[in-house]
């Protein structure tokens, strides 16, 4: 039985670390970008020399990136090509059930962040520069 109950806890888990692993990148890059593009230059100046951590993120940017990417793909491995077996007990079945769907959630709130974060530092620059503007 702690094989069936600890499954949706490793989901969770990794969903989770999927979630923060992906944020990383939002707060590195994405953010930065965005400000600066709204001209709000003064307001990140103000954030790396409160955060020296944003630096130092900035400059991991592409490990960053890619070791959230393993993390959902692992997070999405676990959600959908191993399968889960939830308990027979109906109450604990139906706990189960709900856990796999905010695994989901969680799952896919980190994906749009991760993509957001991965247009922002890689794909708008290329993209503008194809467009002309």
């Amino acid at each position: 039985m702690p094989t069936d109950t600890a499954q949706p806890n490793q989901q969770r888990a990794l969903s989770w670390l999927a979630l923060l692993a992906s944020s990383g990148t939002l707060l590195c890059c994405a953010l930065p970008i965005l400000l600066v593009s709204l001209g709000f230059g003064a307001v990140v100046a103000t954030l790396t020399t409160s955060l020296p951590i944003l630096v130092t993120l900035a400059e991991y940017e592409a490990w960053m990136f890619s070791v959230s990417a393993l993390l959902l793909g692992a997070t999405a491995w676990t959600l959908w090509v191993r399968p889960q077996q939830c308990p027979g007990d109906p109450q604990l079945a139906a706990r189960c059930a709900q856990a796999s769907v905010w695994n989901k959630r969680v799952f896919w709130m980190a994906s749009v962040v991760w993509m957001v974060g991965l247009t922002a530092t890689y794909l708008l620059l290329p993209i503008r520069n194809l467009i002309g503007i």
